[in-house]
């Protein structure tokens, strides 16, 4: 037995029409409802998911212009979007039909109807709801996954004049297609900046693609960046365009540019400078329109002067060069760096954790930040998630910092107070920064060990 589809709103102002398609479509479909009054129509809508409507085109105000039909059809589609709507009127005829198409209904159905073409010409409508349904779920679908891709930016958060110079330059550059180098440490934000360029410029609305250059082997490199046709190797099953060209009309982010080898450097050279890229096993060349940024941690003037970098490929990526300063140089940016993760990660974690102590803003400000911005969400994310209080203390941060360079064994070159405050960071290493563990195995008392703490800022 077939399976019903589909709700339907028939709306006609002759009672005998109405019971007639219900009558005829009742096998065909999931559920019809039928008014003779069409100022009905919202409240119906509001209380129904229609995927279908037939309406009628002329109802008493009006017997045969077809204005409140198309009156009406405008409010449905204004309602419903992908509303489906066909008319059914008595008075058909060419010029009202392409209006009514033109106003955005599907068909035109003339009484008195066949009733094979008009089940027909209901199914069919059916179909294209369910196609329209499922174009605007991907086109939601695709809308999410860009927010979710952007979601980064909300933590790209500085306070400091290096990065206020950095928003700066962003704003000159963000307009233009300029290729764009960038440079700093690992866990500054480079991918941040790459991704605060491409929202600001006139290719926004396109893709963003990128591409970590450090983790693509030399194998790999011109399939994954150029394409393959099918059989170019034994992996190679079907036709596959690489990032250039499906970056094409958006922007290209390569990451760890640095890395590449001299032979793959030239590679990316030929495809930057012809703006083309040749897919492995084939001849056919594909034009490519990309805006480029590029990033790197390493020392890319060094290299260049030294032969492992091509100047030729430098001078290709660096229109203009962003510098990320390291966290260790903008201090004035952990606080308010600190407390958004705090935020982020009290929320994701669902823990009441309001707000970090100053003895706590000390301790994060004096830290090294070997691993910059990384490294600050890391240490944010196991406090709160091991935090037992409603405040982030010293002691809820367990930082890799040195120990002052001495071991056990030789304390008596330092002071009583050095010495204390390096054992209490031990012992709370080695509990995990429980406090209780901590303060029996020092032989104090919880409230005696919160005071040496904040003695000493841990």
């Amino acid at each position: 037995m077939e399976t019903k589809k589909g709700r339907i709103l028939v709306v006609d102002d002759n009672e005998d029409i109405l019971i007639t398609l219900k009558l005829l479509l009742k096998r065909q479909v999931e559920k019809i409802v039928t008014t003779t009054n069409p100022t009905q129509i919202p409240a119906l809508i509001a209380e129904n998911e229609f995927d279908l409507y037939l309406l009628d085109m002329n109802f008493s105000k009006d017997m045969i212009s077809g204005q409140e039909g198309f009156y009406w059809l405008e409010k449905i589609l204004e309602i419903d979007p992908d509303a489906v709507v066909i008319f059914i009127t008595a008075y058909g005829d060419v010029e009202k039909a392409v209006k009514a198409v033109k106003s955005g209904a599907l068909d035109f159905v003339i009484k008195p109807w066949k009733n094979e073409k008009l089940i027909t010409t209901v199914s069919s409508a059916l179909e294209l709801r369910k196609t329209r349904l499922e174009t605007t779920k991907l086109k939601n679908q695709k809308q999410n996954l860009c927010e979710t891709l952007n979601q980064p930016f909300k933590d790209f958060i500085g306070v400091s004049q290096e990065m206020k110079n950095v928003f700066k330059t962003i704003q000159k550059v963000a307009k233009t297609d300029a290729s764009v180098l960038i440079l700093g440490d690992n866990g500054t934000g480079k991918e941040l900046v790459a991704r605060a360029l491409h929202k600001n410029s006139n290719r926004a609305n396109e893709v963003f693609i990128s591409v970590d250059l450090g983790a693509i082997s030399e194998t790999l490199f011109e399939s994954e960046l150029f394409g393959h046709v099918k059989g170019a190797f034994t992996d190679a099953k079907k036709d596959r365009p690489g990032r250039l060209e499906i970056a094409s009309g958006g922007t290209l982010f390569l990451d760890e540019i640095g890395n590449l080898s001299m032979p793959l450097q030239a590679k990316l050279l030929t495809a930057l400078e012809k703006r083309e890229v040749i897919r492995v096993g084939s001849n056919k060349p594909h034009p490519i329109d990309i805006r480029l940024i590029s990033a790197t941690n390493m020392p890319i003037y060094k290299m260049a002067n030294e032969k492992d970098f091509r100047q030729d490929l430098l001078y290709r990526i660096n229109t203009v060069e962003i510098q990320i300063p390291p966290l260790r140089d903008r201090v004035e940016d952990i606080e308010p760096l600190a407390k958004h993760f705090l935020k982020k990660y009290s929320q994701k974690y669902n823990k009441n954790i309001k707000t970090l102590s100053v003895a706590s803003i000390k301790k994060l400000e004096h830290y090294n930040w070997p691993g910059n911005i990384r490294e600050l969400q890391h240490a944010l994310e196991r406090a709160i998630i091991m935090c037992e209080s409603k405040m982030l203390q010293p002691f809820d941060f367990l930082l890799s910092e040195p120990t002052s360079g001495f071991g056990d064994d030789n304390f008596e070159t330092y002071n009583l107070e050095d010495v204390e405050a390096t054992i209490i960071k031990k012992v709370l290493r080695k509990h995990k920064g429980n406090i209780s563990q901590a303060a029996k195995e020092l032989g104090l008392t919880r409230t005696s060990l919160y005071r040496r703490l904040e003695k000493y800022d841990l």
